[in-house]
């Protein structure tokens, strides 16, 4: 697991190696199914979930009212290997390497202004985000997979 924070570049970097295929990772981020049960940092299901999967699509992601809910639009769609979107002000890029059995995300958001990027992380942006990850980690292994390494509550190098 590695987390990271670029001032100079405005962006938030997380990567997770997962012992699943891209397509088995691909559909954990784009089913509102399984995005419901590993998408809330705090552990909860999600309470709606809608995902309309192609560039220009939406989605939303509404929390038991904990946050407020987490809305964006798709602008590329590479199934198993990318996703784009914007949400909350930035971009987001979803890679996914396959590396023989495993499989190598790696999660960039990237903010456009150094205002907006500190409000993130004055709100614990890349924090949520990480314990995020652990979830989707943990759920690939709960789902019969074996995860690479146990999720951690490990946040070096985001503070």
């Amino acid at each position: 697991m590695e987390n990271s924070i670029d001032r100079e570049t405005l962006t938030f970097t997380f990567q997770r190696t997962l012992r699943a295929s891209r397509e088995e990772v691909f559909d954990a981020w784009t089913r509102p199914e399984e995005i419901a049960r590993w998408w809330d940092p705090s552990g909860m299901k999600l309470v709606e979930c809608s995902v309309d999967l192609r560039p220009n699509g939406g989605f939303r992601f509404v929390t038991a009212g904990h946050a407020p809910p987490f809305v964006g639009v798709y602008k590329v769609v590479e199934r198993p290997a990318k996703l784009v979107f914007d949400a909350l002000g930035a971009e987001g890029v979803v890679r996914l390497d396959a590396q023989g059995e495993l499989t190598r995300m790696l999660v960039t958001i990237r903010c456009p202004s150094a205002e907006h990027f500190e409000t993130f992380v004055k709100i614990g942006v890349h924090v949520g985000t990480a314990r995020t990850f652990d979830n989707l980690v943990a759920r690939i292994h709960q789902r019969g997979g074996a995860a690479a390494a146990p999720p951690q509550a490990d946040h070096r190098g985001l503070e």
